[in-house]
């Protein structure tokens, strides 16, 4: 049986190719033209997808990092991908606009609460400006960074959020200084303080509501719509904001109606359905007598993160052009009927802008698996061995395909009479090691079989699960991908390099926390998702990187300090036509001080607190001087290191 495994494994070697490994890790499908496989078998991108053939190697990028010093893990920004997404967001929908002959434009707002990260912002402004790319922002902090940072009096600055009296004002002095300012009313009581602040600045605003829709959708953020979503106005009260605007004589100050589904839509038909439910609303608005001229669509544009292209949670089941195209047509079916002035279209589109710019790297520092070889290992059972370990050893020798089930369910009664009876002193500890590696050259000798059929039994699909290996990955969880523990979204993983090898072993996850949530365990296929990752064994001496790709939406803002483990290095490319790259940016991740500074630790304290039992030590002669100067600076050295395994 060995043999035949070890012929079929090197059969299966010799005839992989890197196409194998395309298809296998599905990155023609989530990568949206921006990632590939290179002959030599290392992920490349294709930072202008598929328009020009310009290709750079990860594995070079990470090669250029270690000679700057920089260690693992690395969250990479590809600058290009950014510029390319919005690109092709603004000519998707231009496109659609033209072939309608819709008489409004489109208006795009990116949400800062996806990412807020400085270097993110500058670089999204700066390729927006060309197509009037807005911001949306929901504080008074993230109202800060959006007047700092943009620059171009053509795009909106959508307000959203709960405001008092400050964040009013601020937007307010923002109009005064030339921005396209929009106040989106979330509460009725907000509408009193607008006018009010606005009365006393001597600004008129730009007003516009929230509508409660109650069209909903399906995915992770089903809540964010329908009637009972925590913000936005009902129909009447939206009505209650006319009234009030026509007795203050302001009705001309109300310019946009704003709706919010949810992040990552996966149904166009819910979409489309929202789309005309709220052109219904903004028809109506318009026959009350305010101007409007914007319709703000929120956000919602999915992310086909398993590349199924179907309504699951993490596909979506349109692409680009038939979103822009069937908002553009929802919209002018309802109020071409009424015949309203087509509005500008503005969508919060963060999620779809940036998840494809980033990129998590880690390298593996070990593998945890099961030893236990099906024929070299099996134990010599002696006389007076324990009934039960027999039993165990019957049912290894005579297990076949036709007796999977009932082998597979005798080995794990049996695996538990064994430590049942050593938790009762029955058994000795040797005894018990003998019966749990019978049980585990059961499994595997099961696990095998199992591949072979057809139709396994049900009860057996968690065999590959349990046989996995793990890899131990050098990042948290909690920091860098935090929508894979608290939400179970699954993002695209695989190798960065060794793809024109055949990945002999299957895989689980883990991060460095000392937390069994810190792990991975779910992974995208072409037809949903499975247990394990398939891998290639570690090379002594060599380093293996995975990429988990698509995680520049909300991954960096939502990272938690789990262990004190903080924000890794970043470095952002630039990648030029001739195949080149540049490092433009890098920022060093958050040293131990740092992490202890967030959680109210003062690092010179710390140190001369230490410096306290040292000298303590060195006077009751458990060290000398010299020792004390050496572990002082040993102490010192760590307080400025990297949070993370450092080789």
């Amino acid at each position: 049986m060995h043999e035949v495994q070890e012929l079929a494994k090197t059969t299966a070697l010799q005839h992989w190719s890197v196409d194998d490994s395309a298809d296998l890790y599905g990155i023609h499908n989530w990568s949206a033209g921006y990632f590939d496989v290179s002959p030599k078998g290392d992920v490349v991108i294709c930072p202008f997808g598929k328009s020009k053939p310009v290709r750079v190697s990860i594995s070079d990028i990470i090669e250029g990092m270690r000679d700057r010093g920089l260690d693992m893990p690395v969250l990479l920004r590809i600058e290009n991908i950014l510029e390319s997404q919005i690109s092709l967001l603004h000519s998707s929908f231009n496109k659609a606009i033209k072939k309608l002959g819709y008489k409004g434009k489109y208006r795009g707002v990116f949400p800062i609460k996806v990412n807020q990260q400085q270097q993110v912002l500058e670089a999204l402004t700066s390729t927006g400006t060309r197509f009037h790319h807005g911001l949306e922002v929901g504080s008074k902090a993230e109202l800060l960074a959006a007047v700092s940072i943009l620059r171009d009096e053509e795009a909106c600055l959508i307000c959203n959020g709960y405001k008092d009296e400050e964040f009013i004002d601020l937007g307010l002095y923002a109009m005064r200084m030339g921005f396209k300012c929009f106040f989106v009313i979330e509460m009725p009581s907000e509408l009193e303080l607008i006018l009010e602040r606005s009365e006393l600045l001597g600004v008129r605003p730009n007003i516009g509501a929230r509508a409660k829709l109650f069209t909903k959708v399906g995915g992770h953020w089903t809540e964010s719509g329908g009637e009972r979503s925590t913000f936005g106005l009902t129909a009447a009260q939206i009505v209650d904001v006319v009234d009030t605007l026509k007795e203050k004589n302001m009705l001309d100050c109300f310019r946009l109606l704003h709706y919010h589904l949810g992040s990552q839509v996966p149904n166009i038909r819910d979409i489309r359905a929202a789309a005309m439910e709220a052109s219904r609303i903004y028809a109506g608005l318009v026959a009350e007598g305010a101007p409007m001229g914007y319709l703000d669509l929120g956000g919602g544009l999915a992310v086909d993160y398993d590349g199924s292209r179907t309504n699951y949670v993490s596909s979506r089941n349109y692409g680009l052009d038939e979103y822009c195209t069937d908002v553009i047509e929802a919209v002018m079916s309802i109020l071409d009927e009424s015949d309203v002035e087509h509005p500008h279209i503005i969508t919060e589109s963060g999620r779809a802008t940036v998840a494809y710019y980033s990129v998590l790297l880690f390298n593996i520092l070990d593998v945890s698996r099961i030893e236990y070889d099906d024929s070299s290992d099996i134990p010599e059972l002696g006389e007076g061995t324990h009934e039960s370990i027999c039993n165990l050893m019957y049912v290894l020798k005579n297990l076949t395909a036709r007796n999977l089930q009932e082998c597979y369910n005798d080995a794990i009664y049996y695996r538990d009479e064994v430590r049942q009876l050593f938790q009762h002193g029955k058994l000795t500890l040797r005894e018990r090691t003998v019966g749990e590696r019978i049980f585990w050259i059961i499994i595997q000798q099961v696990a095998r079989l199992k591949a072979k059929l057809a139709h396994p039994h049900k009860d057996l699909e968690a065999i590959d699960r349990v046989l996995a290996d793990i890899y131990y990955g050098n990042f948290s969880v909690f920091q860098s991908l935090t929508d894979s523990w608290a939400i179970d979204q699954v993002f695209p993983i695989m190798p960065v390099h060794r793809l024109a090898e055949f990945p002999s072993c299957q895989g689980i996850i883990s991060d460095i926390t000392c937390d069994s949530d810190g792990r991975i365990d779910q992974f995208i296929t072409p037809h949903g998702t499975k247990d394990t990752l398939d891998l290639h064994p570690l090379i002594d001496g060599e380093e293996y990187y995975l990429g988990v790709f698509l995680v520049g939406a909300y991954q960096e803002t939502l990272g938690d300090l789990h262990n004190l483990l903080g924000d890794t290095n970043v470095v952002s490319v630039h990648i030029n036509e001739d195949n080149t790259f540049e490092f433009v940016r890098e920022i060093r991740g958050d040293s131990v001080a740092d992490v202890l500074t967030y959680v109210e630790y003062e690092p010179r304290r710390i140190i001369e607190d230490i410096r306290q039992l040292a000298e303590n030590s060195v006077r009751c002669g458990r060290i000398s001087p010299q020792e004390r100067f050496r572990i002082m600076q040993a102490f010192e050295d760590g307080m400025r290191g990297y949070t993370y395994f450092e080789r």
